[in-house]
């Protein structure tokens, strides 16, 4: 009984530790988790607004851009994945790997060769560790990402995109990213970013009732300024809502993690007290015994 007693103790200390640590994580994703969720809305207006210039030039010229134009030299494929640098965050990391194997099939079924890049330390060890070799991988800034970081990933795939066959350059890059819609719902989304869908986000209606422009110098040379911003902006804005996906699904985590370990204390030293109780009756009991032999002798 003693025994008993002793291993529900350090049971019930182990938990304690465990519990602070779940608490000091939750509440460091909380604190952070509102600076994430503005990042992220107030870089959707831009955004957009990049959306509805490129279609504006879209759809009032007829240039043909390296950007918008389907290649059909090359089969092979780029895959943008974005995860987290670190675990407890519940399936956060997990859905977006599913996601991307699913990608990955389906690209596969259609004899498309994949280069891949990730983002965050818990994919490239999920994909090195399944020998996956990467083409790209970026790590450290997951729930923060710095726009440099974003320039970066955006400049390397853009030069894939544009760069020959030959150089091992892509007909198409798909992103995978986890949106961020509500404290409690966070969806994961697989989008096709190059080549440049014409009308990405505005209504048809919208679109017809564009005015019509005149471009200077020319419709080339103002679509060689937008496209880049417009694919620079948007793979921030998945960094950006990946963040706060990952901030808000780290809190939610540890929050249920701090109400498990709360209930397995209370188990622990309801089992303890038992064990005490129990150790305690047969004290007694021995006690009883002993005092009613020696009365009989």
């Amino acid at each position: 009984m003693a025994g008993s007693q002793r291993v529900y103790k350090q049971r019930i200390k182990s938990t304690q530790t465990l519990k602070k640590v779940f608490r000091a994580m939750e509440l460091i994703a909380a604190s952070r988790i509102g600076k994430a969720r503005e990042r992220a809305q107030e870089a959707t207006p831009y955004a957009e607004a990049l959306t509805k210039a490129v279609s504006a030039v879209t759809n009032h010229t007829h240039t043909d851009h390296p950007l918008t134009k389907e290649r059909r030299d090359t089969t092979r494929v780029a895959v943008l994945v974005i995860t987290a640098d670190r675990g407890m965050a519940g399936a956060y990391t997990a859905s977006v790997l599913r996601a991307t194997e699913r990608v990955l099939e389906q690209l596969d079924a259609e004899d498309k060769d994949v280069d891949l890049y990730v983002t965050g330390r818990r994919g490239i060890g999920y994909f090195k560790f399944r020998g996956r070799e990467l083409a790209g991988s970026w790590s450290g800034e997951s729930d923060a990402p710095s726009s440099e970081m974003a320039s970066d990933i955006a400049d390397t795939l853009l030069e894939k995109f544009l760069a020959s066959r030959a150089d091992g350059g892509v007909g198409e890059l798909h992103v995978v990213f986890t949106r961020f819609k509500t404290m409690v719902t966070q969806t994961v989304e697989v989008r096709r970013m190059l080549p440049l869908e014409i009308v990405e986000g505005v209504a048809a209606a919208e679109t017809d009732a564009l005015p019509l422009y005149e471009f200077e110098p020319s419709a080339e040379e103002v679509l060689d300024a937008l496209l880049p911003l417009y694919v620079r902006s948007r793979i921030h804005n998945a960094l950006l809502h990946a963040a706060a996906s990952e901030l808000a699904s780290r809190q939610r985590a540890m929050h249920t993690a701090t109400d498990n370990a709360e209930d397995l204390i209370r188990n622990y030293t309801r089992l303890a007290n038992s064990a005490r109780q129990a150790e305690i009756t047969q004290e007694i009991s021995e006690i009883v015994s002993g005092a009613d032999a020696l009365a009989s002798s």
